[in-house]
């Protein structure tokens, strides 16, 4: 046998507990109206594998307790604190309040491109997503343009004043939006930037908990 799979005692599970305790990333994941519970699910178990530290569900959105929320999640929506807001914007400025960047994952003119550059090693040691110490959350170096996430045509560099800074303390909320409409373009408007993952088929499409996953994989990665 070349390899062996590692058992669930040896993968160094938490309890829900235990991840509620940690001071966890800072970063928070907004979904704003996300029709499906399914795909809710989904953004919770994404949320909990990479620290995330809360949920906001807007609008529609499913909450739990759910049967479909738990069928996608695996009981992550009990680990990661969340809470539901009746209007998306109420949570954008509520963040804002709190200090936050509000980044909306979304296609737009001026939009941040997720680039597939890969991420230096002392990159990969700077103080980001998957830090759970008591340091402050900072800028990952993947906001760095010699990282991931790179304005990569002239229209994409709008970015405000020390964003992509990787030395610049910042804490991240992104908002993922509905399966056909997107972001709303109310919330486009509220938020400091837009970030966007480059696409090559024929859809420019992908579902909402699979960019949710992406997303906070890139920053974690950072």
């Amino acid at each position: 046998m070349k390899d062996r799979k590692l058992t669930a005692a040896e993968m160094g599970r938490i309890s829900p507990e235990e991840y509620r305790s940690r001071n966890g990333s800072g970063t928070v994941v907004v979904l704003d109206n996300v029709r499906s519970a399914y795909n809710v699910g989904s953004a919770f178990r994404s949320a909990d594998a990479f620290g995330v530290s809360r949920v906001y569900l807007c609008g529609i959105c499913a909450v739990p307790p759910s049967a479909e929320i738990h069928k996608t999640a695996l009981g992550a929506e009990e680990a990661v604190p969340w809470q539901h807001f009746a209007d998306t914007l109420e949570a954008v400025a509520a963040l804002k309040a709190e200090g936050y960047t509000v980044v909306s994952v979304e296609q737009t003119e001026n939009s941040v491109k997720l680039a597939a550059g890969g991420v230096p090693p002392e990159a990969r040691a700077t103080p980001g997503l998957c830090d759970r110490g008591s340091a402050p959350v900072t800028t990952p170096a993947a906001f760095s343009p010699s990282t991931t996430f790179v304005a990569e045509s002239p229209g994409c560099g709008r970015a405000p004043e020390g964003a992509l800074n990787p030395t610049a303390p910042h804490k991240y909320a992104f908002i993922f939006g509905n399966e056909v409409e997107g972001v709303q373009q109310a919330v486009v408007d509220a938020s400091d930037f837009c970030l966007e993952i480059p696409q090559h088929g024929t859809k420019h499409s992908l579902n909402v908990s699979v960019t949710v996953g992406i997303v906070l994989w890139a920053f974690c990665r950072g």
